[in-house]
């Protein structure tokens, strides 16, 4: 029997086997127990399903000196980057129990009998309700917030969906500790046995998309690990949904009154944005789109500068170290770009060097910037005179990202608005003046975008994710005795929308 083991990235030294690879028989198990279990989730009710939210965050909270320790072993990252990690991550199942309270997400629905310029309208009653067992990917460089204990897990429970995890072989002890935590705290709510469950290995991945209990997948990883698993779903009897995170360049464009009159401010924060979690985020910019000149100069030697003091960066594997050792070096042969300023070397296990490069859009071409995952960005210099052309120019030759960042001076308003029409259609999240690693979780987020960042119209983080797991259903002259109680007459504890008028809750 195949066993699972992590690797500590700062050493590579193998860790201790933690799992064995899960076999077909035990996939089909699993798969079994979750759809049983989908059953009596919903059956129990949404107020039930937000108090076991409310359970799981204080188990996890209860666990937090154990899985950060867990983690930084798998990892490599710090206690403080995995800490503030760990308080999303706890934020994260409050808030979604919040959701789920709250009620709207149901988008419950009443048009009752009456007649219409069409005719006579039977009673409709609408609503959302939960898809069924949910197939969740953890990704390798969030083990909690994008893991097993992630948004994925929170939006389908809320939804009331039973999920499984695959889980990611960079941090398999910290998935397996985070599934256990899950399902003890669960079991002490007595939730349905078959809640949640987990597998290992690439294998059992692929057997859990084909398996016909599963209905829905989330996926946060590569574009090519999104397009095997798209694959496996196109060989299914029945078609099910894929919401998957992909790719992003996330480019940030700078204008000539923000680099005049804060450059160097801009520069030192681009190369904490790219350094952060090693580079390692989705949202890391990719591409800095900087001013010619004596303003820009600055902008790029206050860059240069900060990132030579940048220590050594910890990468989470072999596959993502090489990825990055073989594509920077591809980036630097390039005649048309070239390195910059380099952080301190790199040391033993999976460290690399940061890495600044600069070259101007009149070399870009199409797939000439592409994703580096890790501590690398690339400036490219336009003329000051054609910002919006520019940038129309440079942007056209990238693929759609997560996000895009606006960095604009006080008195360039009108050039604002060129540049958000620009930049809108290619991303997800427009940030203004600011960088966009860091990702808050609210009513308002959008951790989407364009293909191939996502291939979604719903976001990731935020309370519509719980969007993903649910689908309509209407009821059409039902008996009162038959309808959820969200659709009954005297429910007045969310908001309904009633003979085409929003009504609040009590």
């Amino acid at each position: 029997m195949t066993t699972i083991a992590g690797i500590d990235p700062r050493t590579g030294a193998a860790l201790a086997p933690v799992a064995h690879v899960t076999t077909t028989e035990e996939v089909a198990r699993l798969t079994a127990a979750a759809d049983a279990a989908a059953t009596d989730l919903r059956r129990l009710g949404r107020l039930f399903r937000a108090d076991l939210l409310d359970a799981l965050a204080g188990a996890v909270e209860e666990r937090r000196d154990d899985l950060i320790r867990t983690a930084s072993q798998e990892t490599g990252f710090n206690d403080a980057k995995l800490g503030g990690e760990l308080t999303r991550t706890v934020f994260q199942f409050r808030f979604f129990a919040d959701v789920v309270r709250d009620g709207g997400y149901l988008e419950a629905t009443v048009d009752p009998a009456s007649d219409t310029p069409m005719g006579p309208r039977p009673d409709l009653r609408r609503m959302l309700v939960p898809i069924g067992p949910v197939a969740v990917f953890g990704a390798s460089n969030f083990p909690f917030a994008f893991s097993v204990l992630g948004g994925d897990t929170a939006s389908a429970i809320a939804a009331g969906s039973p999920i499984i995890v695959k889980a990611h072989s960079s941090h398999p002890a910290t998935s397996q500790l985070s599934f256990e935590i899950l399902r003890d705290a669960a079991a002490a709510v007595c939730s349905p046995a078959g809640t949640f469950g987990i597998v290992f290995g690439t294998r059992a991945g692929a057997d859990l998309v084909a398996d016909a209990s599963i209905k829905a997948v989330g996926f946060t990883g590569s574009l090519n690990g999104g397009k095997a698993l798209l694959e496996v779903i196109g060989t299914r009897s029945e078609p099910i949904p894929f919401y998957g995170e992909l790719s992003s360049i996330n480019p940030v464009i700078v204008t000539p009154g923000a680099a005049a009159e804060r450059g160097a401010d801009i520069g030192r924060g681009l190369i904490a944005s790219i350094t952060t979690g090693s580079g390692q985020l989705c949202t890391k910019p990719g591409l800095v789109l900087v001013p010619a000149g004596a303003d820009g100069d600055r902008l790029v030697e206050a860059a240069r500068s900060a990132v030579a003091g940048v220590p050594a960066q910890t990468l989470l594997n072999e596959r993502i170290y090489t990825t990055y050792s073989e594509d920077t070096v591809a980036v630097g042969r390039s005649r048309e770009i070239r390195q910059v300023g380099t952080g301190r070397p790199a040391g033993e296990g999976f460290s690399v060097a940061a890495k600044l490069f600069e070259t101007t859009v009149e070399a870009l071409g199409d797939g000439v910037i592409d994703e580096i995952f890790g501590p690398v960005t690339v400036v490219v210099r336009f003329s000051a005179d054609s910002t919006t052309t520019s940038v129309t120019r440079a942007l056209d030759t990238l693929s759609h990202s997560l996000t895009a960042t606006l960095h604009t001076g006080p008195e360039e308003s009108d050039l604002t608005r060129e540049l958000t029409a620009v930049v809108e259609p290619r991303a997800g999240r427009v940030i203004y003046n600011g960088f966009p690693t860091g990702v808050a979780v609210s009513w308002a987020q959008t951790h989407g975008g364009p293909w191939p960042s996502t291939n979604s119209i719903h976001t990731s983080v935020g309370a519509t994710a719980i969007r993903r797991f649910l689908r309509p259903i209407t009821f059409q002259d039902a008996p009162e005795s038959v309808l959820p109680e969200e659709l009954r007459d005297n429910c007045t504890q969310i908001p309904r929308r009633i003979d085409g008028v929003l009504r609040v809750a009590d």
